[in-house]
């Protein structure tokens, strides 16, 4: 099942549910590149303690991004003695959620991207509709600065849709600026004489939009709900609604609802893999190292400088991870060349103790 930010939300009780039923999941990610120093051989040199290895991919790897995001659930069915396999491939960006998030910075390599490209990878599904997402620090910021201006709205202060500090007296407005106002309150005056209960004005700059709330909140300081608007190519307005105190309490509970809702999909896709942690189920990836390392640095907190740290850290996201590659490179698994001809399936045939159908058994996975 293919995943952007237009069917995110549609999907979510899906993706939910298949990892609750899950008996153990798989991940994989795509990068925008792999080190920005080192050839890949000199960078994964087999001959590193995991302390170097770690320190080298933490340098060299972490500023590329992390822009496709596979999983796969598992679940054993007793009664067909087979898996029932639910994929989930996920195309996830970076997207501010408005002028004050985090604006990322990232960098590409070319032969990763010319990989990509020959795999018949979608960029636009990542650079139009991939689902944002926030670690855990940013959506700690954010919900605390929604809650922050919730309170002064609610204590009166800097409220854009019904007051505003200057409500005692007229807004000071400039001398450039007076004619806009003027027709702005002539047009607001012509609203309450129509038949018409809303007002949509032309976009503005935010001085001018600051200048209308203060200027409305004094000259009508009952029976109007004024409110910013942003349209989908980002430009911004003012609509003005004629309300009675019925209909202002229920836009204002309908406003924190979407409040609530635009943080939840801020916080997009590290929704899965919160519930993917919070489920203890067993990841399983090959080679996943830089995969876990940038799962942790994009949706949970930025990496700790040394391994044992690291470790901690991962034990709390993913407290049951298996890593195939290292399985087939150790003991009882690497027996006469096995490393390089064993099943991936049936690694997890022999770790879990169950089997899985013939037809499932002859199906190769992906190369990494």
């Amino acid at each position: 099942m293919e995943v952007t930010r237009q069917n995110f939300k549609d999907s979510l009780k899906t993706v939910y549910s298949a990892i609750e039923e899950a008996d153990f999941l798989a991940i994989d990610g795509e990068f925008s590149g792999i080190s920005d120093g080192p050839n890949v051989s000199a960078l994964t040199n087999g001959l590193d303690t995991p302390e170097e290895r770690y320190t080298k991919l933490k340098k060299h790897s972490m500023d590329f991004l992390l822009f496709q995001f596979g999983i796969c659930t598992f679940t054993y069915d007793q009664a067909k003695s087979k898996y029932i396999i639910k994929p989930f491939n996920f195309y996830v960006f970076p997207k501010p959620f408005n002028r004050t998030s985090p604006d990322l910075k990232f960098i590409c390599q070319s032969s990763s991207i010319d990989f990509l490209a020959s795999q018949g990878f979608d960029f636009n599904k990542v650079f139009c509709h991939g689902i944002p997402y926030l670690n855990k620090e940013e959506e700690a910021q954010l919900r605390e600065q929604t809650e922050e201006r919730r309170n002064q709205q609610a204590n009166g202060i800097n409220n854009q849709s019904f007051t505003s500090p200057s409500s005692k007296g007229p807004a000071h407005v400039p001398q450039e600026h007076k004619d806009y106002i003027n027709r702005v309150i002539a047009k607001v005056e012509g609203l309450f004489t129509s038949s018409e209960k809303t007002l949509d004005l032309e976009p503005c700059t935010g001085f001018q939009r600051k200048l209308i709330y203060q200027t409305l909140n004094w000259k009508f300081p009952k029976g109007l709900h004024v409110e910013t608007v942003e349209t989908e190519k980002k430009e911004r307005f003012i609509q003005v609604c004629k309300v009675d105190d019925e209909e202002r309490k229920r836009r204002e509970q309908q406003k924190l609802e979407r409040e609530q809702e635009e943080v939840n999909d801020a916080v997009g896709f590290s929704r899965v893999i919160h519930a993917i942690s919070k489920s203890g189920k067993l990841v399983v990836g090959h080679n996943m190292l830089l995969d876990v390392m940038h799962t942790i640095q994009q949706f949970y907190l930025p990496l700790p400088e040394d391994l044992p740290d690291f470790k901690e850290v991962t034990m709390c996201v993913f407290p049951r991870l298996l890593d195939t590659k290292l399985m087939a490179s150790t003991q009882p698994f690497k027996v006469n060349d096995l490393m390089n001809n064993i099943n991936y399936h049936s690694i997890i045939c022999i770790k879990t103790g169950k089997h899985l159908a013939k037809s499932e058994t002859n199906r190769t996975p992906p190369a990494k």
